[in-house]
């Protein structure tokens, strides 16, 4: 997905975690944070600091509910990492609100519909 345009905009205002913060959270090792990267249970981006993981892709000590699936849809869909965030992050107005929010508030069929068309 070329061009995704809201990338820039949308990533200012997000939470990031570190790797050790994610570890810390989910009460494993920062190994398998990188593992699950590497499984795209969880994206992260690179920033001037390190990589950084958004916050709101846990929920209390687990990763958020259907949110793996999202990305692997839109990674299918040609998303990169940063585009992938960048479409989590920004507001749809039919589900109404973000796409993460949406999944936080466990209505991850809804987000997945909209992936995979968006990810056409």
């Amino acid at each position: 997905m070329q061009g995704f345009p809201f990338v820039s905009t949308a990533t200012e205002d997000i939470a990031w975690l570190s790797v050790p913060e994610v570890a810390d959270r989910l009460g494993i090792g920062v190994s398998r944070v990188h593992q699950l990267r590497r499984d795209r249970q969880l994206i992260g981006l690179r920033r001037e600091d390190g990589l950084r993981i958004p916050a709101d892709f846990l929920d209390g000590a687990a990763v958020v509910k259907h949110l793996p699936g999202v990305l692997t849809l839109l990674a299918d869909g040609g998303y990169s990492d940063e585009e992938a965030v960048g479409w989590l992050f920004t507001a749809e107005p039919s589900l109404p609100g973000t796409p993460i929010q949406a999944l936080r508030d466990n209505r991850g069929t809804e987000v997945k519909r909209r992936a995979q068309a968006s990810a056409l």
